[in-house]
């Protein structure tokens, strides 16, 4: 989500998401919502440090739409005291700044990031208050601040997936990311007996039973993220139908997870009609710059996969084309080449 290079480092840069959210944030209660099945978070703040991701479906329901269990004037007490706190915190961290050498600074500024992002959200908190909740439904309410163990996978990622579209509908936010499991923690999925995690999975050595059972995990995965979509096709705001207004990027870090290949991903941009996308087409930057594939050819195969075929075929000019459709103005976005063309109407 930040086309950063990948390995290890530090700090990272920001996020696509973020990004929009900096242009968007003004007219929702919330800037954005971060999810995640794990915890760990795809995205990144202006400093390049992770925003924390929310795993419960019940307590996104309730930030999202319940008012404050005490009361207006409570909760806007109770804020005040969060800033002051955080006043407070941040004129000690500067005093300290000046006592410590440069690489317990470089972590000072991570936690100092990470504090002005609370200030941040208390702020908006605040500003919003007094500015009513939209009323959900009893029936809707029950569903969503319902406890679902990760063990029930698709019953878990259609909740989170509902949640994404009310928060759409209500205008609570309009950008969103889901982590719905990274490489190496991907869920067991015991609906459809796979008990191994994804990344066992994936580590499948060739094995036909192991290349089955990825097939299958792929095929649930697809069949949530359907989900998301009709969901989006069936619901309308003032605008319209939600899929239109609304661009949706699904995909992975990895295309080939045996060898830990992460080059080639393949990655769907689905609806966002009324933002100018066009659809309907599989657009392949490879074509051109190599010999075809050949699954039987392991070897061959793994070597698309760890190494870009098409250079200039980078993931960034994806997330350009959409942070530019959401109204960012800018012509690059980490190390990308400009926006893409083939996806514009």
């Amino acid at each position: 989500m930040t086309g950063g290079k990948i390995g290890p480092t530090e700090r990272n840069s920001i996020s696509v998401d973020q990004l929009i959210a900096s242009k968007t944030s003004l007219e929702t209660r919330f800037s954005s919502l971060v999810l995640s099945n794990t915890g760990r978070s795809l995205s990144y703040n202006a400093d390049g440090i992770p925003v924390p991701a929310e795993i419960k479906p019940a307590e996104v329901f309730k930030r999202l739409f319940r008012a404050p269990e005490g009361g207006i004037e409570q909760e806007r007490r109770a804020l005040q005291q969060t800033g002051s706190v955080l006043d407070l915190v941040l004129e000690e961290s500067r005093s300290l700044q000046r006592k410590i050498g440069s690489d317990d600074r470089t972590r000072l500024d991570q936690y100092l990031s990470s504090v002005r992002e609370v200030e941040r959200r208390t702020q908006r908190a605040d500003h919003w208050l007094d500015v009513p909740r939209p009323n959900i439904d009893p029936q809707s309410s029950q569903r969503l601040t319902k406890v679902i163990s990760q063990q029930h996978v698709g019953e878990y990622f259609r909740t989170m997936y509902d949640l994404m579209v009310l928060a759409f509908q209500t205008d609570m936010t309009r950008v969103i990311t889901f982590s719905s499991g990274d490489e190496g923690k991907g869920l067991p999925i015991p609906e459809i007996s796979i008990n191994q995690t994804r990344h066992s999975l994936s580590h499948h050595n060739g094995d036909p039973e192991q290349l089955r059972r990825l097939t299958q995990s792929d095929a649930f995965n697809f069949e949530q993220f359907a989900y998301l979509l009709d969901r989006l096709s069936e619901v309308e705001d003032s605008d319209g139908v939600l899929l239109d207004t609304t661009m949706v990027l699904y995909g992975s870090g990895m295309s080939y997870g045996h060898s830990h290949g992460n080059a080639n991903v393949p990655t769907i941009l689905a609806g966002g009609r009324k933002l100018g996308l066009k659809h309907g087409q599989h657009v392949d930057y490879n074509v051109g710059h190599f010999d075809g594939y050949d699954l039987d050819d392991a070897k061959k195969h793994y070597g698309i996969c760890s190494r870009p075929v098409n250079e200039k075929g980078r993931l960034s000019n994806v997330l350009l084309t959409m942070a530019q459709r959401m109204g960012v103005e800018t012509g690059t976005f980490a190390d990308s080449l400009g926006s893409l063309s083939e996806v514009e109407a």
